[in-house]
């Protein structure tokens, strides 16, 4: 069975930093890419960044831009989000997903896995 697993959310008060982890199972994913999402309460899901198979290319959206690095370990088969500056607006559930290419084509999807979510909480 294929499953992306998320740990490392948490709370942390504004300014601070947390490291998400998407452990993978049931299959390799160091050539798939992958994304990070977040959905907070009453919004749609947003992608917050996106890494190809080979790491050379990454997406990153404008709220998280030079905060955030999103980086995989292939031979653990793990993907990162580390988040630094935290800021309250960044309080959100955050997913990781696996697209079944390999290229950072279409960093918004569509995602063939969805790992179950893991809330991370910024207070000010």
């Amino acid at each position: 069975q294929v499953q992306l697993v998320e740990s490392g959310g948490g709370l942390v008060q504004a300014g601070g930093s947390l490291r998400l982890s998407c452990a993978a199972s049931g299959r390799t994913f160091s050539r798939n890419v992958i994304g990070w999402f977040r959905q907070a309460p009453g919004k749609d899901r947003e992608l917050v960044a996106a890494i190809s198979g080979s790491s050379s290319s990454t997406y990153y959206s404008d709220s998280v831009k030079g905060r955030f690095t999103i980086s995989r370990d292939n031979p653990q088969n793990t993907m990162y989000l580390t988040m630094n500056s935290l800021k309250p607006e960044d309080t959100a559930v955050y997913f990781c997903a696996a697209q079944r290419t390999s290229l950072l084509i279409a960093p918004r999807g569509p995602y063939d896995y969805w790992g179950q979510g893991t809330q991370v909480t910024v207070s000010s």
